[in-house]
């Protein structure tokens, strides 16, 4: 219905205004046309550069640090951070620092904290099945998610930190971006927390 009153009102504009107008192709759902104009997401590198630019943009308008959301995480819910992570809430427009930590009984927890306060926002239980993975994956090792997290920020600034036991050599991953949009992820070793670019995202 939406579709045949936008084509009707362009064909009316272009006969009052005595020009011409380019009618956009539709698939027939009722917000094609404004969808695909608002949607500038391309195939190829543009889909890449799009994302890069949303993750700057969460980035720059982070207070808190990916340390201090750790830390507040750990201050509301004690137990072991595995992962942080910069991101939009539920798919939804509030950007949130989402933590996850694996308490001493096991229980896996995500700890949402306020990206401009650092105050938690709340947190809920989730069901894992990798436990016994990351605790082999942390056995012996030295250096926390915060501590690889304030590592990574002499790169720049950080967004997410994760275990990575999923490789031959465990470590933590980080993904840092600088003013500009540039992004670069990078692996701290578990025990010395020694800094190296990743070199998978060099190839990709």
């Amino acid at each position: 219905m939406k579709r045949n009153i936008v084509i009707a009102a362009v064909a009316a504009a272009a006969l009052i205004g005595g020009g011409t107008a380019t009618a956009l192709a539709t698939t027939g759902d009722d917000d094609g046309p404004a969808r695909q104009a608002a949607d500038t997401r391309q195939t190829g590198d543009g889909t890449r550069d799009d994302r890069e630019d949303d993750d700057a943009a969460r980035a720059a308008s982070s207070d808190v640090t990916a340390p201090e959301a750790i830390a507040s995480a750990l201050k509301h819910t004690p137990g072991t951070a595995v992962s942080a992570e910069l991101d939009d809430e539920d798919d939804g427009d509030k950007v949130v620092w989402t933590v996850d930590v694996l308490s001493g009984d096991d229980t896996w927890h995500s700890v949402s904290v306020d990206p401009s306060s650092g105050k938690v926002l709340g947190a809920h239980t989730d069901d894992e099945d990798d436990t016994a993975q990351v605790r082999a994956a942390l056995k012996g090792s030295s250096v926390t998610a915060e501590e690889a997290a304030k590592a990574a920020a002499g790169k720049g600034v950080v967004t997410s930190v994760d275990l990575d036991d999923d490789s031959g050599d465990t470590s933590w991953e980080a993904e840092t971006h600088r003013s500009g949009g540039a992004e670069q992820d990078w692996t701290i070793d578990l025990k010395t927390g020694k800094v190296t670019a990743d070199r998978s995202d060099d190839q990709d």
